[in-house]
């Protein structure tokens, strides 16, 4: 997949299938409307083009918010190579660019910059300012500038419309099953190694203390996670806590811990990718650090269960 930063480092195709949107968690719902691009691109033998924007609009225009997204940036681009998308074009979202009108965005970006010959959007997508633009709207503009538009149906799971809100949701509920079943894999968090206070070895426990990349990457709720690292080139298995540590420590500050297993380096420093693969339980507070102790001997042996190792 190439990636395009901005439509002026776009080079019209002889025949692009497009598709927009912020794409945030490149979920089975968006997966399904990417396998129809695909498709059809293979049929009027053009190529597939993804146009997406950065930062998610949503933090350009209320900013207070505060909202939490699935992927980073680099995610994003990783999930929609996986999905085997030729082009990738990266609009930069800002106020200015979110009041030009529906119009505009299919003149200006679609058709003069990309040179569309086919677009395909979901079944409730819209577009342009205020989200003006409707499905209709395109098909008119279709008509005005000679391309063709397609539109598919929500995909569901179990008669429920998947949606990244809906994943967000789940996560920050603790319901990681719901979210890997509407994602389609194992949710990650991106992360670099940091010193801690080496509570944890005290107790024969060592873990490595994490720094997540990305201040807008959605952290999913406190507790026990039986999980999978990818590290210095190296796989590892481990168990990971989120919480605020209630046994040994008072501040309240939430931090993420990894116990890795039958792991020694020393690893300070290092950039690492956790996937979650199932949540254990709530964090909780112990009345003594013995009975912390017993616990995270439990953990540990639920965790390798789940991870198929000794």
């Amino acid at each position: 997949m190439k990636v395009h930063y901005g439509i002026d480092n776009y080079n019209p195709r002889k025949f692009s299938v497009v598709t927009t949107g912020t794409f945030d968690g490149v979920h089975l719902g968006h997966r399904k409307l990417l396998n129809k691009l695909i498709q059809t691109a293979k049929e009027k033998e053009g190529e597939t083009v993804v146009v997406t924007f950065h930062p998610h609009p949503r933090l350009v225009l209320n900013p207070d918010l505060e909202l939490k997204l699935l992927n980073s940036l680099d995610e994003r681009i990783n999930r929609l190579q996986e999905a085997g998308v030729d082009h990738l074009v990266l609009l930069p979202f800002t106020r200015e660019f979110s009041r030009q009108s529906s119009l505009h965005f299919v003149r200006d970006v679609l058709v003069n910059g990309i040179g569309v010959g086919m677009v395909v959007v979901g079944y409730d997508h819209h577009f342009g300012r205020n989200r003006e633009g409707t499905f209709e709207d395109l098909e008119e503009y279709g008509l005005t500038y000679g391309f063709e538009v397609q539109r598919i149906s929500a995909h569901t799971l179990d008669e429920i419309n998947i949606s990244s809100t809906k994943i967000r949701k789940a996560l920050a509920a603790g319901e990681l099953a719901i979210a890997h079943e509407f994602l389609g894999y194992d949710y990650e968090i991106e992360g670099e190694v940091i010193r801690g206070r080496s509570l944890g070895s005290k107790i024969g426990f060592p873990t490595a203390n994490i720094k997540v990349l990305d201040h807008h990457k959605l952290v999913p709720a406190n507790g026990v996670y039986a999980v999978e690292v990818e590290l210095k080139d190296e796989k590892a298995f481990g168990m990971m806590n989120i919480g605020v540590k209630p046994t040994v420590q008072e501040s309240g500050i939430q931090n993420i811990e990894v116990h890795l297993f039958y792991f020694s380096q020393n690893i300070y420093g290092a950039k690492v990718k956790i996937k979650l693969k199932k949540r254990i339980r709530d964090e909780q507070r112990f009345d003594s650090l013995d009975a912390l102790k017993a616990r995270l001997v439990e953990d540990r042996r639920q965790s390798k269960l789940i991870l198929g190792i000794k």
